[in-house]
């Protein structure tokens, strides 16, 4: 596989990369360049510089993951990648700090007037008088989305003695008070605080929040941080805002077009606004974390594990993804074994939670199931991304369930797959909590690990059954990796369960159907 690198990232992401893939680094090509060349990639590693439209999207038939070295993605057009499946990720968590402690910088840079008072003294003068400021303490800090970034920043204000409030309709109020910020609406916040710091994704929702409605909802003589995306403010707004008064200062980092230039920006010759460009990853701790993060999430991308970050499934708190992660692998497994077992189209999925899995969120499991009971059937690839969409599209109603008292496995996966005719059941768990174990299919109590090709033969329970079946594969060289015999409900059979090295030849089944006392042989690759 091949991967493209389309802006500069520290050299420890695209060293990760290299080890997996073959990579190609050019930075800065305009969309139409790109789309020249990105026919010839799987994946695509990119930052803020680099468009990645629709029609380079469309362009290529062989891209399967995008990954953002940071954490906006409006650079990207994410509904075309979610069309044809592809995985859009970022690193939420690579650059967090370094734009936590750059939000500060920049608030008290704004308040005492530090930039200004440099320039002044590089220039001869010792003009103490023009930078009066103030103090941060005993003011309010309204903060708009309290999450990695904004969560942090309150925390660095509360030690400096600061109220903090937040607007965040996708926190709870849990949430806030362990952070130690008050919830309040939108409007309350613009009309308590003194300061206003903004760290939210731009969408819809957010496009131009800081608008000259907003404004003059705001105290006067407030003051407004943006180091979060440069579209969610109209900075004319904020610069008129500046110019009447209303706004006592600005610092900011991030514009809706980039880079600036003197022709738009508005902020120009403004004594109470601080501005950098766009600098708040730009710390080498930072660059190195989101190379390093990048590089990991296309990994797991193009080698079929689902991705912790991706912004077009539903998003895995970390407080999930620990219970959940280690019963990805038994999930996909689960589907496939399903699809071998199916005898007839599909109807119906029914996947059941028990225990820890029950207490918290399972999408992304069901989501894992699907995708490998889809994907030995389809010619499309299935992936984390579509296969919910491509489940709803062949009318597969797939149902979830929570059910509070455990089986005899305290945590387990059940699975009903209801076909035309008739039903299939599996069930899954976790061996000492890592190793995936399947231990029952339909009537039958088995244990396997679900891995290779596995031969599952109910048969008449008498001697040299075993014998014949082992005589069989062995004269057709395949080895046995593995066999068990377990007694079914039906009195009088048992079925043999074998893990074999290789797939098995049709003559060599119709060998194995015809031994006298076996009742059926079901061969199933659990890999896919």
């Amino acid at each position: 596989m091949k991967i493209f690198v389309s802006n500069d990232i520290s050299e420890k992401g695209v060293a990760l990369l290299r080890e997996h893939f073959d990579v190609d680094v050019m930075p800065n090509m305009k969309p139409e360049e790109l789309i020249k060349v990105i026919n010839n990639y799987d994946g695509l590693v990119t930052r803020s510089m680099t468009k990645v439209t629709k029609e380079v999207i469309e362009a290529s038939t062989r891209l399967k993951v995008i990954g953002r070295a940071g954490v906006g993605v409006d650079n990207i057009d994410i509904p075309a990648a979610t069309a044809k499946g592809i995985v859009v990720l970022n690193t939420p968590e690579g650059n967090t700090m370094a734009a936590t402690e750059h939000t500060v910088a920049m608030m008290m840079a704004m308040t005492r007037h530090i930039p200004q008072a440099h320039q002044s003294i590089q220039e001869g003068k010792w003009d103490r008088k023009s930078f009066d400021g103030i103090q941060v303490q005993g003011k309010t800090l309204g903060i708009i989305g309290v999450g990695r970034i904004g969560s942090r920043v309150a925390k660095r204000m509360q030690a400096m003695e600061m109220t903090t409030i937040g607007y965040d309709p996708y926190i709870t109020e849990e949430r806030a008070h362990q952070v130690g910020v008050e919830l309040v609406d939108f409007d309350t916040l613009l009309a308590k605080s003194d300061y206003i710091t903004i760290h939210t994704p731009l969408t819809k929702e957010t496009e131009k929040m800081l608008n000259a409605e907003a404004i003059a909802k705001m105290k006067d003589g407030v003051r407004i941080v943006n180091c979060a995306r440069g579209g969610c403010m109209d900075p004319e707004a904020i610069a008129e805002g500046v110019k009447s008064g209303k706004i006592a200062g600005a610092a900011i980092d991030v514009y809706p077009t980039e880079p600036l230039t003197k022709e738009n920006n508005p902020f120009l010759g403004l004594f109470n606004v601080v501005q950098t460009p766009h600098l708040g990853a730009s710390t080498i701790e930072a660059q190195i974390g989101v190379a390093v993060d990048v590089a990991y999430g296309v990994i797991d991308a193009l080698e079929g594990r689902p991705v912790m970050t991706a912004v077009n499934m539903a998003p895995i708190p970390k407080s999930v993804a620990a219970v959940i992660q280690p019963y990805f692998k038994l999930a996909e497994r689960m589907g496939t074994v399903g699809i071998y077992l199916a005898d007839g189209p599909i109807k119906s999925v029914e996947v059941e939670y028990t225990g820890a899995l029950a207490e918290t969120e399972t999408q992304a499991l069901t989501t894992a199931f699907l995708k490998g009971l889809l994907n030995p059937i389809l010619q499309e690839s299935v992936n984390f991304v579509n296969a919910p969409g491509i489940a709803k599209k062949r009318n597969l109603e797939v149902k979830e369930v929570k059910a509070n008292k455990p089986g005899y496995f305290t945590t387990a996966i059940n699975v009903k797959i209801a076909t035309a005719k008739g039903t299939h059941k599996i069930e899954g768990t976790l061996f000492d909590g890592k190793q995936p174990k399947i231990v029952q299919i339909d009537q039958y109590h088995v244990d396997f690990n679900p891995e290779g090709y596995l031969l599952l033969a109910p048969h008449v329970n008498k001697p040299n059954m075993i014998g014949q079946m082992a005589t069989i594969l062995g004269s057709a060289g395949i080895n046995i990796n593995g066999m068990q015999v377990g007694s079914t409900p039906k009195s009088d059979t048992n079925i043999m369960a074998i893990a074999v090295g290789d797939d098995i030849p049709n003559d060599i089944m119709l060998q194995l159907r015809g031994v006298e006392g076996i009742i059926d042989v079901k061969l199933i690759n659990c890999e896919g």
